[in-house]
């Protein structure tokens, strides 16, 4: 019954979708770095809402480390509430919307355009009155995703940003492990029945908090978003270094707590952010590729080895999706139709 559902099937296809994009956007994505470089931009806004935002949050940290460039999440607000918008001159303002409809997100590129900003937007809509405002419309190809939880076009948002940083920094390397992407998907989903009876242990659970760093802060909001969505917990999402100046008080004997823990620079700072945890009596669903820290779960969902904490987040958000939909499964929900929620959500 739950193979038939669509979010089942979405979460599933996510390594062919990955797959097809890379192939097919290559050539768009190398001439919107070329407008980049040519403009010698050195500062992006993002504009987006939902799942895009948390897509939003990785490109944050990876245009930053890799390609020194300054990023903020645009308040889109200022443009269509306030019509106080920013200056936007020698900057990349990048719309993210699966399905470009949304009035708000519309009216920064808008605005963006008149001001004579490089626009370009990630849709997976690419006949959209979004993709229709910019100069660069790079589409996601992820195809119809009928459950509304968003899944493969996050990761395939998560992709496009990739390529795009890749492209960039003219790093070889960078695009041969890009490329090896989908098959450590397809490795990470393999994990299917494991966290089927996972979800069983937390079948209870209505509180928990998420917890990442650095490339995987925005895996910590995305995988909170899921379980918002599909389990109707209430759930916070924290960096490591945030959680301690104050969240930690809400940790007791038994609390559930996710923790996003891949190898790289902020796996240090995590594990001692799980030794602080477990003094406290939490109870670790711990999603990492390192032995160690998975040990020092009470749940641990692992990870493929070798894969470069930048790229992280592609496979890091899996285990997550596949949670929350064994949960909200175990707990007799609607998993592709989420109560009080609509697919394209248009705000202003």
């Amino acid at each position: 019954m739950l193979a038939k559902t669509h979010l089942f099937r979405e979460i599933h296809e996510q390594p062919a979708v990955i797959r097809n994009l890379l192939r097919q956007e290559v050539d768009k994505a190398a001439l919107l770095v070329e407008d980049i470089r040519e403009r010698g931009i050195h500062q992006v806004l993002i504009a987006a809402r939902g799942s895009s935002d948390n897509a939003g949050r990785y490109a944050n940290y990876l245009f930053g480390a890799v390609n020194r460039l300054l990023v903020a999440l645009a308040t889109p607000s200022l443009f269509s509430l306030y019509r106080r918008p920013p200056r936007l001159e020698n900057s990349l303002v990048l719309g993210i919307s699966q399905s470009g409809k949304s009035p708000d997100i519309q009216a920064v590129l808008a605005e963006a355009r008149r001001q004579g900003a490089l626009t370009a937007a990630l849709t997976n809509n690419p006949t959209s009155e979004l993709g229709q405002l910019v100069e660069h419309n790079l589409y996601l190809h992820a195809g119809k995703e009928r459950s509304l939880a968003a899944t493969k076009t996050y990761t395939a948002e998560l992709a496009l940003i990739a390529l795009l940083s890749a492209l960039l920094a003219t790093d070889e390397q960078m695009l041969t492990v890009l490329n090896r992407a989908p098959d450590y998907m397809a490795e990470t989903l393999v994990q299917q029945t494991k966290i089927a009876e996972a979800a069983v242990r937390y079948r209870y659970m209505q509180h928990c908090v998420v917890i990442g760093r650095g490339f995987n802060y925005a895996t910590a909001f995305e995988l909170a978003l899921k379980l918002k969505e599909l389990t109707y917990s209430i759930v916070e999402a924290y960096s490591s270094a945030d959680f301690l100046h104050g969240p930690l008080a809400v940790i007791d004997e038994g609390f559930p707590t996710i923790v996003i823990a891949p190898s790289g620079v902020t796996l240090p700072e995590i594990q001692d952010t799980m030794f602080k945890l477990k003094e406290r009596g939490a109870e670790i669903i711990v999603v990492s590729d390192d032995r160690a820290t998975l040990e020092k779960g009470t749940t641990p969902l692992s990870l493929p080895e070798g894969i470069p904490e930048w790229l992280s987040p592609l496979m890091a958000i899996l285990p997550g999706q596949l949670f929350a939909m064994h949960l909200a499964f175990t707990r007799g929900y609607d998993i592709d139709h989420p109560r009080g929620l609509r697919k394209i959500i248009e705000t202003y």
